[in-house]
């Protein structure tokens, strides 16, 4: 009953409240909810705009609400006595979603063709193995995806022009700079180069945030071992200044008696801004004369990309909002006067889900932030 009063909650857009959060422990709201019957829980289903599907641990599917069984091209599901999954989308990609969704314990998104139709996906997992799934057509989503990612494109567009005009500027006035304004023209420089590093995250994150998960005609097998390489080649120039070296070893997995390639199937240049970030998040927060640890850890499903400093480590705060956009730490904490645009970490996780992945944060057991990006292999 919580998984699906959760799931009404979503459905009636009354919150944002995800199937694999419990519920407020405070009294208050858990009396309010508990007002609600069941029966107008399900009315919210049966009405929503969207299509909704519960599924049980079993894979059979306990509600479809009317919009889901037009989008499935399943009229008359509803009456049926919950068949099973496959039956109602006989094709891997729903199903390969919501066993993601159950594994992973996050969210699933995804797409696939059906018919003369697009439909998209997103799969909630809930408690004890019940997964939600919310579909949607996206022919009206795709129209309004892209006139966001216009929209964005067309505010960093203007944003660029009077931007570089003031960087000009401000190089000229750095070519005539004196002691008594040293300071501000340094400040004005390095202000006006952060807003135009922001301009350009805030677009990559548009577009991130509108590409399906593998649907995009760049992607090949990457080696991560030689994009590390690279990465860390672009770094060197400004860790080397502060003596911080990076040491990184593979290790393939366990029982294997032979060199692993560490490869998987994605983009590489959204694969090699991923590992920029998370390098780069690593050296500000280095020590001078420290050093960056990198392992590569994985083989046959999956691949994990760990990285270690030896930094003062996360507060709490930094452990629950570090992801979000914009969010930046106790600037007191970083080791190097660089600052960033808040996007950085919010590019890593938004590569990961488009890469069927994930990026998660921790303090090392030793010392240090501890961040790691997991990545299946695919093919």
């Amino acid at each position: 009953m919580e998984a699906l009063l959760a799931v009404a909650v979503l459905a009636a857009g009354l919150g944002g409240v995800l199937l694999g959060r419990a519920l407020p422990r405070r009294r208050g709201p858990e009396r309010a909810l508990a007002r609600l019957s069941r029966a107008q829980l399900l009315r919210w289903l049966q009405e929503a705009p969207g299509g909704w599907l519960l599924i049980d641990p079993l894979d059979a599917v306990q509600l479809i609400n009317p919009r889901a069984e037009r989008l499935l091209q399943s009229t008359g599901a509803s009456l049926l006595a919950a068949p099973p999954l496959a039956q109602l989308c006989p094709g891997p990609e729903l199903a390969g979603m919501v066993a993601s969704a159950r594994l992973q314990r996050r969210l699933q998104r995804g797409g696939w063709a059906l018919g003369d139709d697009d439909l998209e996906a997103v799969a909630l997992p809930g408690e004890q193995g019940w997964v939600a799934v919310h579909l949607q057509s996206r022919r009206s989503l795709e129209a309004q995806l892209e006139q966001q990612e216009r929209w964005v494109s067309d505010v960093a567009h203007e944003l660029k022009t009077p931007l570089t005009a003031l960087l000009l500027v401000g190089d000229s006035l750095a070519a005539r700079v004196t002691s008594d304004n040293a300071v501000l023209v340094e400040r004005l420089q390095r202000e006006l180069r952060r807003l135009q590093q922001m301009v350009g995250d805030l677009l990559e994150l548009s577009r991130l945030e509108n590409t399906m998960p593998r649907q995009d005609s760049r992607w090949a097998p990457v080696d991560l071992a030689e994009l590390l390489e690279q990465v860390w080649s672009g770094l060197r120039p400004i860790a080397e200044p502060r003596q911080v070296a990076l040491h990184w070893e593979l290790r393939p997995y366990p029982g294997s008696s032979e060199p692993v390639l560490p490869l998987v199937w994605g983009d590489a240049s959204r694969l090699h801004r991923a590992l920029l970030n998370l390098l780069d998040n690593a050296l500000r927060f280095s020590a001078d004369g420290g050093r960056i640890e990198v392992t590569l850890r994985g083989g046959r499903d999956w691949w994990l990309v760990a990285v270690r400093d030896h930094g003062p480590g996360l507060s709490e705060p930094d452990l629950l909002h570090m992801f979000e956009r914009f969010y930046r730490g106790d600037p007191a904490r970083a080791r190097s006067q660089r600052g960033g645009s808040g996007l950085g970490l919010a590019i890593v996780q938004q590569i990961a889900v488009t890469h069927g992945g994930r990026v998660q944060a921790a303090n090392h057991p030793a010392g240090g932030a501890l961040l790691e990006l997991l990545l299946p292999v695919g093919s």
